[in-house]
């Protein structure tokens, strides 16, 4: 007897848009604001990266609490990562009390302790203030906000759990002033800045995903491969994202296929890492071939190391075994019409695998 699969879908017929209560095709500030309550069942997170003009790679992002631990109450914190062409890594958390924290409903302004995070879809601050780090940047978007459809991934017999998402900025300039132990940089580039939230544990839901973003000469990418839990029957959710000079080119996830290859056990983690993930977009004569090809594994992280106190020890205990990996390496686009290539791009890319669940057995 097989066994049942529980439904899962992207959110896009007219009906998810009414019960959600946002248009298709337009995208709000509130959109960007605190979507949930923070409380027990829910999660939520504001992402930033960035390219540097010194080659260093920055990401900065603001929790309200870990995401292996949604039934827990709001725990804020916030983290910052910074790598050097050279190969250095700085790497820096800060934990605030949940009176520490505060968040505005009618768009985004996050503040965690000295740490604040604020902005309205077009152009963002961010300060950070962690030990002997701070910085401080400016976004501003030169890509339109977007979303898969609603960006809410829905899972269960009443599409009663969700996981959402929002590119608030899939690409914008960056200045950045970074100060580390007295010694300061100023330095722009580009970055990216999108929001998740949520109302169950991702753990439950999802295995693991890919999941990057890029800049090719004139073009902004995402692309990201998700892949739901047993229980959804391994359900694929492909997403890709491809933008010129503020226009969207193509962004319809059923038209995408995703591979992987060159893969490989990482040692640190036990989680098989592809070398090379491809995205190739078709529709009709027009294609477009994306190939991410893996340098560096440039920061391994054992979710369980995100949870404090007993329920870390409770994790342990019943082998909760996630693992977030995050990648540099080489992009390549290869633009064809009617079957031979009119264009093509190289640059470098930043991208990221989660690990939720355990590795699938074939």
């Amino acid at each position: 007897m097989s066994e049942h699969v529980v439904p899962s879908y992207l959110g896009a017929s007219p009906q998810d848009y009414e019960r959600l209560g946002i248009k298709k095709g337009s995208i709000e500030p509130w959109e960007d604001g605190f979507r949930t309550t923070g409380g027990k069942g829910t999660y939520e997170w504001w992402y930033f990266d960035a390219h540097l003009s010194d080659g260093s790679k920055t990401v900065i992002v603001f929790f309200t609490k870990p995401l292996v631990d949604v039934g827990g109450p709001l725990a804020p914190y916030v983290t910052f990562t910074l790598d050097g062409p050279d190969g250095s890594h700085v790497e820096k958390e800060f934990h605030a009390p949940a009176q520490a924290y505060s968040s505005a409903k009618e768009g985004c302004d996050v503040q965690i302790g000295p740490n604040a995070f604020k902005g309205d879809l077009h152009s963002y601050t961010i300060h950070v203030e962690i030990e002997d780090v701070v910085c401080d940047v400016t976004l501003s978007g030169t890509a339109p906000p977007w979303r898969p459809e609603t960006g809410y991934l829905l899972f269960g017999e009443h599409a009663e759990h969700y996981f959402a998402w929002l590119p608030s900025i899939p690409q914008g300039d960056v200045e950045a002033t970074i100060t580390i132990a007295g010694s300061t940089r100023r330095l722009t580039g580009i970055g990216y800045h999108d929001h998740n939230w949520g109302n169950v544990s991702p753990v439950s839901l999802m295995n693991h995903w890919y999941w990057a973003r890029g800049k090719l000469g004139d073009y902004t990418l995402i692309a990201a491969q998700i892949t739901a839990e047993k229980k959804y029957g391994y359900k694929p959710f492909p997403v890709f994202m491809l933008a010129r000079h503020g226009e969207i080119l193509a962004d319809d996830g059923s038209k995408v296929s995703f591979s992987a290859s060159d893969t490989h056990v990482d040692q640190e983690t036990g989680k098989p890492v592809a070398d090379t993930t491809s995205y190739d977009y078709i529709d009709g004569a027009t294609r477009y071939s994306l190939i991410f090809h893996r340098k560096n594994t440039i920061l391994r992280m054992k979710l369980v190391d995100t949870i404090h106190g007993i329920r870390h020890i409770l994790a342990r205990l019943i082998g909760f075994d996630g693992k977030f990996l995050r990648f540099t390496g080489d992009l390549t686009m290869d633009h064809y019409e009617d079957g031979k290539i009119v264009e093509s791009e190289r640059d470098e890319a930043i991208w990221e695998m989660m690990y939720f669940g355990h590795v699938r057995k074939e």
